[in-house]
């Protein structure tokens, strides 16, 4: 027996309706959040991963956060490398405004973009905090007039592991300026111009360097120079011996000293003391393996 045919669920106009009101509620229930785009600079073939990536773009749209008593996980944790804040919320989303404000500038042949994908980056200026999506649901809730007019995502606190974030959003950017690994550059005396973002390079017989600026120190003559590599693969060391060129020549300097920025809260200095023979003994480098390399 069919179903009675004087009822259907799936006329297109009530469809739309139903989605208008997800809209409607979503903007005046929700939170104006940054959705941020993941891109693969280097995929790796075989761990079909990305050890380098970029986030160049940032989308405010409205979402709902379907934490309403705080955010899910397993909290702040007390372990023996320090406090890990394992945050995690699910976030709603309309599928109409996905498709009218990312997917429009970010779909196309080469890599099409159908739906939020997991990598990608969710900032809560609310908490200030930033998500990486780990799930996403497109069948909940499910086929209400036989449509799918929602997005969820299950999202877990981002850990910064150097990617590059060139959004223009300063909140989201300075996740980088604070937790990307620096190196310091100190320039002689003199008058120089360097912006957050610009690319320097130091040209050396067989390799150059390459690196972003994170901060510009005017006053104390430093340079924090964040995301440095070489053209040959290779690991390599700024140089005092040759300049250092900003984008377009526009400022060059030759360093008079090379260092590393020590992150707050950060213990590289205790870890190499100890490691070089401090009183501790935290890391043996004695031979204690009779089966293989010590």
């Amino acid at each position: 027996m069919a179903t009675n045919l004087y009822f259907s669920q799936g006329v297109r106009s009530e469809q739309e309706l139903y989605e208008d009101i997800i809209i409607e509620s979503l903007k005046m229930y929700g939170q104006d959040v940054y959705y941020i785009p993941r891109e693969i600079v280097k995929r790796d073939s075989i761990f079909d991963d990305d050890s380098v990536s970029r986030f160049d773009n940032a989308y405010k749209i409205e979402m709902y956060i379907e934490n309403i008593e705080g955010f899910d996980g397993e909290g702040d944790l007390f372990t023996k490398f320090g406090v890990e804040i394992r945050d995690a919320a699910t976030f709603i989303m309309a599928r109409r405004r996905w498709k009218n404000v990312i997917a429009i500038n970010e779909n196309s042949v080469e890599t099409p973009f159908y739906r939020p994908r997991e990598g990608d980056l969710i900032h809560l200026s609310l908490s200030n905090s930033t998500f990486q999506i780990m799930k996403v649901e497109d069948e909940q809730p499910f086929y209400q007039l036989k449509d799918l007019p929602v997005f969820r995502m299950r999202c877990e606190l981002f850990e910064y592991n150097d990617e590059d974030f060139d959004t223009g959003v300063e909140a989201i950017d300075n996740v980088e300026v604070a937790h990307a690994y620096q190196t310091i550059l100190t320039m002689p005396s003199g008058t120089y111009d360097f912006d957050v973002g610009e690319t320097v390079t130091q040209v050396n017989t067989s390799y150059t360097i390459v690196g972003e600026v994170a901060r510009y120190d005017a006053d104390a003559l430093k340079l924090y120079v964040a995301h440095s590599g070489a053209t040959d693969g290779t690991y390599h060391t700024w140089s005092t011996s040759a300049p250092v060129e900003g984008a377009d020549n526009e400022s060059s300097f030759t360093p008079t000293a090379v260092g590393e920025d020590i992150q707050e809260g950060a213990m590289n200095d205790n870890f190499d003391t100890t490691a070089q023979g401090g009183d501790i003994d935290f890391i043996d480098f004695s031979e204690s393996n009779p089966f293989g390399d010590p």
